[in-house]
């Protein structure tokens, strides 16, 4: 077949009115098998290329049998829903093909991608010399903040090593890449000390100061606070303004992981759950976890941007060639052929503005309250999170929340998942599709209910 991109492109907008269709009607997508898929589709890659009609063919039965991560009865990750401006804007990023290593090669869109970070810093009240970027997720955000709190401490760390004991601390709630991270910066997992929470899921601040005091004691440097803006399982916001006291005492590098929930900046009615984010060292958060763009679209900012040249600046001779460090992005961040990944939360806030993106967060935590009075309002049901959080945590009846989980897959009717918290065992319901309304939040306990009903002898009880 020929390399023709106008011709693509029409089998491009044939096939998403086909899987359009086809999510409308059948939002949850039939299961397969992992050791089926390879006899069912037709992924094997071989010699010779396939006709157009067999090419399609096979485009057709893969996006088709795709989980319907956009669908409304996809409950499962923190991610859901689409914007159609922001799902514009990675298109044409596409198109474009742009790194953001430099000027010379993106020109505007680094305009573009300044202009985001330039507003998300007067946002958070971050006003004498911020810097930012747009790493690749949330897992590489949390990376480089715990990179720049490393050399924060002693810069001559990247040649010569870690040579003091150097410990991290984050709730035990917190997000698994930290312990990743802690691992590829050389400090080491067993350097990272899990602080308990409250009744809420929030990061004891007592339990905290306390442990900071322990390892001074014991001769270690405490340099680094992973705290969270909505804890993956149960969306609770941990109390900056105060963790902030004992990090600025100690000189420790404050990191606030806003993934999930940190795009309550954007809204003036929610973002007193990020009261303090002003106080942090870095702040960062997902646009395509709550406000509907395509993955990924993570954005990271420092009060100085000092420590991003600090930690990720290199020589490049054959790279950084024109301009200056200020519009070549690759000084300041980890990747060097970057992909835009500005553009399309730029073409969605340029459409519906800031008002728009805030009306996006407040009718999410509407829905949420919505869904937190249904379970309240029925006995049948044990309510296992709280007020301000956008996952719902809840069991139904008896039913184990695992095997219900998995049945409703394997079974076709819903994509929810399970979490766990103090020992309790729940179904996890987040809401964080900006598509969905309260009729598709009251269908998914409709279809919950019914389905054990149907199925009640083949689910196993708690």
């Amino acid at each position: 077949m020929s390399n023709n991109i106008k011709e693509d492109l029409l089998l491009f907008n044939e096939l998403v009115d086909v899987f359009l269709e086809e999510e409308r009607l059948k939002p949850v997508t039939e299961y397969i098998e992992p050791n089926n898929v390879q006899q069912l589709l037709d992924i094997k890659l071989e010699n010779n290329g396939l006709s157009k009609d067999k090419f399609k063919e096979a485009l057709k039965q893969l996006i088709l049998n795709t989980p319907k991560s956009s669908s409304k009865l996809f409950f499962n990750q923190l991610f859901g829903g689409r914007h159609s401006k922001a799902v514009l804007g990675d298109l044409l990023a596409a198109i474009l093909n742009n790194s953001m290593a430099t000027y010379k090669i993106a020109g505007p869109q680094v305009s573009v991608e300044k202009e985001i970070l330039c507003q998300v810093y007067k946002l958070i009240g971050y006003n004498k010399n911020p810097g930012g970027t747009f790493p690749t997720g949330g897992s590489m955000s949390n990376f480089m903040s715990l990179v720049m709190a490393r050399d924060k401490v002693n810069l001559e760390i990247q040649q010569k090593g870690i040579t003091r004991k150097l410990v991290a601390y984050t709730s035990e709630n917190a997000h698994y890449s930290v312990s990743k991270n802690a691992s590829f910066i050389g400090l080491g997992k067993s350097n990272v000390r899990y602080i308990k929470s409250d009744l809420y899921g929030r990061i004891s601040v007592m339990e905290f100061e306390k442990q900071v005091e322990k390892d001074l004691k014991n001769g270690f440097t405490p340099f680094y606070l992973n705290a969270t803006a909505g804890t993956t399982v149960l969306c609770a916001f941990d109390n900056v303004n105060e963790l902030s006291k004992c990090c600025k005492k100690n000189n420790m590098w404050l990191h606030l992981d806003g993934a999930f929930g940190g795009s309550v900046i954007f809204s003036d009615k929610y973002k007193r759950l990020v009261k303090g984010v002003n106080l942090t060292d870095s702040f960062c958060f997902n646009a395509h976890k709550t406000l509907g763009a395509p993955l990924s679209t993570s954005i990271l900012v420092v009060k100085d941007k000092q420590d991003l040249y600090n930690s990720f600046n290199s020589k490049a001779n054959y790279l950084y060639q024109t301009h200056g460090n200020e519009f070549n992005l690759g000084q300041t961040s980890f990747e060097c052929g970057r992909r835009n990944n500005a553009l399309k939360f730029w073409t969605m806030w340029k459409a519906i503005g800031l008002k728009g993106i805030a009306s996006i967060v407040e009718e999410q935590f509407q829905l949420a309250n919505a869904a937190r009075k249904y379970i309240i309002s029925n006995q049948d049901y044990s309510l296992y999170s709280f007020d301000d959080s956008l996952s719902i945590c809840f069991n139904y009846k008896n039913f184990d929340p695992e095997d219900l989980c998995t049945k409703l897959f394997e079974m076709n009717s819903l994509m929810v998942g399970y979490g766990t918290f103090k020992k309790n065992r729940f179904i996890r319901l987040v809401i964080v599709n900006g598509e969905n309304s309260l009729d598709d939040v009251t269908r998914f306990f409709g279809i919950l209910e019914r389905f054990t009903e149907e199925h009640q002898e083949h689910i196993k009880k708690i």
